[in-house]
């Protein structure tokens, strides 16, 4: 089974590993303890608690698209037709490019908070690391 610190759940979830702490504290997410005494959140549990996380944030409207990232914009370049705006969400950094008058209705500029809606027809999926597991 692949365990997962603290620090990289957080990582995981795109907080803090002081917010994994409490939700674990509050019973809102399972964790045990290896033999020194650090909690360990398993694989499993932790994908279980994503969804549960992103089904309760999928509740505030309703979209064909199921990549949401929040998250606050960083740098916005317009030239007179088009806009390229950048996001950073959590460790991740999207760019989206629109038109001028988009950006401009929006009122996008650094230190807006915005989410960067994702419907693609193609996804890359890889594995960063060898998984740890349990042993």
């Amino acid at each position: 089974m692949t365990m997962f610190q603290i620090s990289e759940a957080a990582a995981l979830l795109g907080v803090s590993a002081d917010t994994v702490r409490r939700w674990v504290d509050a019973g809102r997410l399972a964790a045990e303890r290896d033999r020194n005494g650090h909690r360990l959140v398993s694989g499993a549990d932790l994908a279980a608690f994503a969804r549960r996380r992103v089904a309760e944030d999928e509740g505030a409207g309703q979209s064909s698209a199921r990549n949401r990232f929040r998250g606050i914009v960083t740098e916005v370049v317009r030239d007179a037709v088009m806009a390229q705006v950048e996001i950073a969400a959590g460790p991740f950094r999207v760019v989206s490019l629109m038109s001028r008058q988009a950006a401009d209705e929006l009122g996008l500029e650094p230190g807006v908070v915005a989410v960067a809606v994702i419907k693609s027809t193609n996804v890359v999926v890889e594995i960063p690391e060898p998984a740890r597991t349990a042993g």
